[in-house]
């Protein structure tokens, strides 16, 4: 018995070091979180580089990585830098919790703010690649097909159009884009 409790004892004293230790970068994240809120952007920043500092990898990084992109595109109007983080989101783990909209994102930044429609529409088709969702997939198609006309591509426009009503036919969408394919076609 005295043998068991032996090994026992360190390997219980190093779980609870490990759960006290995320519990701590969970605290700072939360901290770092509110920072931003009250509008404290380079100290919300600071924390969360302090929080990468300390996991640079798990869920508290990608949390992390991804915040700090959403404070550069949104506080800090800084939108390389923030796809660049939103990048590292994705190296990290693009089927986390923060994957999905990290790709999202890329997707508009590229498309919106950046206008540049030709990496944008590949953004929108790895997020259509990212998963079975078929309302949120019908949005992202619904995207390339209205950058196709910002481009003045009508003929893919059309095409795209005909994958939203094909693909997603349950969508939203499908009025919408029945109308612009009528639109299109004049």
């Amino acid at each position: 018995m005295k043998i068991l409790f032996r090994f026992i004892w360190p390997i219980l004293f190093i779980i609870s070091s490990l759960a006290c230790e995320a519990s701590q970068g969970a605290q700072l994240v939360l901290k770092a979180n509110n920072e931003w809120i009250k509008g404290r952007n380079h100290s919300a920043i600071e924390m969360f580089k302090s929080v990468l500092k300390k996991y640079p990898s798990g869920q508290l990084a990608e949390e992390a990585l991804f915040r700090l992109g959403e404070i550069y595109h949104f506080s800090l109007k800084n939108s390389m830098q923030a796809i660049s983080y939103f990048q590292e989101v994705m190296e990290l783990n693009k089927t986390g919790p923060f994957g999905l909209d990290a790709q999202k994102y890329i997707a508009e930044i590229m498309e919106f703010t950046l206008k540049d429609y030709d990496q944008a529409i590949i953004e929108y088709q790895k997020l259509i690649h990212m998963r079975d969702e078929p309302q949120k997939n019908s949005d992202h198609q619904y995207r390339i097909a209205s950058i196709y006309i910002k481009k003045q591509n009508y003929e893919q426009a059309f095409a795209e159009f005909e994958i939203l009503l094909t693909m997603y036919p349950k969508s939203t969408w499908i009025e919408t884009a029945q109308y612009k394919i009528l639109e299109t076609l004049y």
